[in-house]
């Protein structure tokens, strides 16, 4: 099972690398980091560096796509090579998957146009620009796209994402082998549980009010 992971600069890590966890257990995973330059790019906060191993191009054909997103996600909206290839690549894989901004993204390879698909919070109104349904849930699965909200919830989505592959059992074993089983200290994971001045203040200084999606 051929995985290709997207990787580019301002990525935010979990992002990318909380679907790895999950997905590199699938029996007879083959995971790849593809992007537009071979090496290292660096994360949104400048402290890690991920490496792409392979272009866009020497991987056409996987049988999963995963789009992360993150700040750097802006540069990439008109990269026409990106862009084809999600188009391409989508046409043939199994599955085309995105956690957080990726998904505007997918969206602006024409991928969700009359599609439900997620977001970031402060991100999934910008998906009606692409002709998606905008839906506020962890996963949103319609057809062979599987979007997922922010940041850690590109675990959960690769949880169900196992469970549509391989089955609820093996998902459940890979869930038991990395431990996933949160217990956050705070309930303020979301807009709708967050105290409201927290809310308001992410908001204010949000990419997306300042700079669009």
């Amino acid at each position: 099972m051929r995985i290709a992971i997207v990787l580019f600069d301002r990525l935010t890590a979990l992002d990318a690398v909380g679907p790895y966890e999950v997905l590199s257990r699938l029996p007879d995973a083959q995971v790849t980091f593809v992007g537009l330059a071979l090496g290292e790019v660096r994360t949104d906060t400048g402290h890690l560096g991920l490496t792409v191993d392979a272009l866009l191009e020497d991987v056409p054909d996987p049988d999963i796509i995963l789009v992360p997103g993150g700040p750097g996600q802006l540069a990439l909206m008109t990269e026409t090579r990106l862009l084809d290839w999600l188009r391409t690549a989508s046409a043939t894989a199994s599955w085309t998957t995105s956690v957080c901004t990726g998904s505007l993204l997918l969206g602006a390879a024409g991928l969700l146009d009359g599609r439900r698909a997620t977001s970031h919070w402060l991100a999934v109104e910008q998906l009606r620009a692409f002709g998606a349904e905008p839906v506020i849930g962890r996963t949103v699965v319609d057809g062979n796209v599987v979007t997922a909200a922010g940041v850690s919830a590109g675990i959960d989505m690769a949880l169900e994402l196992a469970s549509l592959i391989v089955g609820p059992d093996v998902a459940q074993a890979i869930q038991l082998g990395i431990e996933y089983d949160p217990q956050p200290p705070f309930d303020a994971g979301s807009p709708h549980k967050a105290p409201q001045p927290l809310v308001d203040m992410l908001t204010a200084a949000s990419r997306f009010v300042l700079e669009g999606p």
